[in-house]
């Protein structure tokens, strides 16, 4: 999985950065952003303490809130916001998650193991085999740790990395130049069948599957210029790389567990620029999560979701080269006005994947201030006279 190739999944993703404006707390919500990092977690203590090993806890706010700048999870309270509140909680404490596609920490990858590692889950990743060194390397010397940061102030723990390449369901599948190329040497069971082998070997079982991984080495080439390989290459480690995720770890996974894939708005709307056959891995993607869940579900009680999340300034998402533009195009026409966080759909995928959610599979959900619901975009000059709404 070479280059990125969605703006909102990759095998290198990752770093929640929040800016949120807020007119009011909602019962039973949970909100996260970020501007100050450190020390607005830190003030968490004194405010709404919630330890990574105790569930999220979620109540009704005492009064709109018009903005909060923060790196939160808060449980409000009309009576005195200092006091720890009971409440309806996304508790993942004894689930073990394993997230296949975390090679940095700024996309949703690492936004989603941060959630479900702040919900009491032990986290364990799977990251592509070229970036697994600069990856570990970032992680031993404290590149990561301003990332890491939890509510209660202390650090996401990742129990084990694996070296992964899902485009390889076992050794056979192998090519040789790729098993003499010297970015994979050094590196051993990184087939989709070994590293679950491994994870059985050193863990038993897991109760969380998460996939975060994309790649189209032809993305920027309009579908009618995209090569019969690069397009068979894109539905492969975009979308078959889940099918071949589930099928490997279904057999170690816990009754009542949930699967998570993380797809976009161009498997059903035209994107332009968005090409090389990703568009079509991303609707094969959502396809296959509908029967996955039948199958899953009636002989695993698993469950299959997949998160539709809005465009993210992510490194990855970058590769596509207009991240910035539907960034801003999100801005002016999304029924909410501001830009999507990546923490925002981490909480989506701990929600997903607790016991709340336990009547929810085959479900595409969409993350991204309801861009998807509009029909046409409102900025264009020819909506000018209309008296439409903007945020101040």
């Amino acid at each position: 999985m070479a280059a990125a190739a969605t703006p909102s999944t990759h095998m290198a993703t990752i770093k929640p950065r929040v800016s949120s404006s807020r007119k009011n707390f909602m019962s039973s919500a949970a909100t996260f952003s970020t501007d100050y990092k450190v020390a607005s977690w830190k003030r968490l203590a004194s405010s709404s303490y919630i330890s990574p090993r105790k569930p999220f806890l979620y109540s009704i706010a005492s009064e709109p809130v018009k903005s909060i700048k923060a790196v939160v999870t808060r449980a409000m309270s009309a009576a005195n916001e200092n006091k720890l509140l009971s409440g309806l909680p996304v508790d993942l404490r004894g689930k073990r998650a394993f997230i296949a596609g975390v090679a940095d920490d700024n996309g949703y990858g690492w936004a989603i193991a941060k959630s479900l590692a702040a919900a009491g889950a032990e986290i364990l990743v799977g990251t592509w085999v070229p970036a697994l060194n600069i990856f570990e390397s970032s992680l031993r010397r404290g590149k990561f740790d301003e990332s890491r940061i939890l509510p209660d102030g202390s650090l996401m723990e990742i129990t084990k990395v694996y070296p992964l390449d899902a485009v390889y369901d076992n050794p056979d599948d192998v090519p040789e130049d790729v098993k003499a190329n010297k970015r994979y040497s050094g590196s051993s069971k990184w087939t989709v069948q070994e590293v679950a082998e491994s994870v059985k070997q050193d863990f038993g079982s897991i109760d969380i599957l998460v996939h975060s991984l994309a790649n189209g080495p032809e993305v920027s080439k309009p579908l009618l210029e995209t090569s019969r390989n690069g397009y068979l290459a894109a539905i492969s480690a975009s979308s078959y790389s889940f099918v071949s995720l589930l099928k490997h770890f279904i057999p170690i996974m816990n009754p009542g567990g949930a699967s998570i894939s993380l797809t976009y708005i161009a498997s059903e709307r035209i994107i332009p620029g968005y090409g090389g056959g990703m568009s079509s891995a991303k609707a094969a993607l959502e396809s296959d999560t509908l029967v996955l869940a039948f199958e899953a579900g009636r002989k695993h009680r698993i469950r299959v979701n997949t998160i539709s999340a809005g465009p993210l300034r992510s490194r990855a998402a970058k590769a596509i080269g207009f991240i910035d533009m539907m960034i801003d195009y999100s801005l002016e026409n999304a029924p909410l006005q501001k830009e999507l966080t990546a923490e925002e759909v981490g909480n989506t995928a701990a929600f997903l994947a607790s016991p709340l959610a336990s009547a929810i599979t085959g479900a595409v959900v969409y993350v991204d201030n309801g861009l998807n619901a509009m029909g046409v975009g409102v900025d264009s000059p020819i909506f000018e006279n209309l008296d439409i709404p903007k945020e101040k």
